[in-house]
């Protein structure tokens, strides 16, 4: 099983993690989530137990509890869904020109 991982303090590393969950249970494989612009640490990550009751045993044992002065939050990973790109904000473009916009007269 599969677990998401958040509010951890930022210097947070992977054999932090891997050690704090340990306890619970054999650890699978931890990932933490990088910006891919600065490689800072995003503050939320991945825990993957072998075993689905350890697993359920953690998020009881370590979900609310202080982690370098912040209160984690633990709880099952959903899959991944499809996100829209966000590049450009969100926002919707209209008829894909930019320049449209100063086009219009206000």
């Amino acid at each position: 099983m599969k677990l998401y991982v958040g509010n951890l303090p930022y210097n947070t590393s992977e054999d932090d993690l891997k050690e704090l969950f340990g306890a619970h249970g054999t650890v699978a494989s931890v990932s933490l989530i990088n910006d891919r612009e600065t490689g800072r640490s995003k503050g939320f990550g991945f825990v993957e137990f072998e075993n689905d009751e350890e697993a359920k045993k953690a998020i009881e044992a370590l979900h609310g509890q202080d982690f370098g002065g912040r209160a984690l939050v633990v709880n099952e990973a959903r899959p991944k869904t499809d996100r829209p790109d966000r590049r450009d904000g969100g926002a919707p473009r209209g008829d894909g020109d930019f320049n449209s916009f100063r086009k219009r007269s206000w």
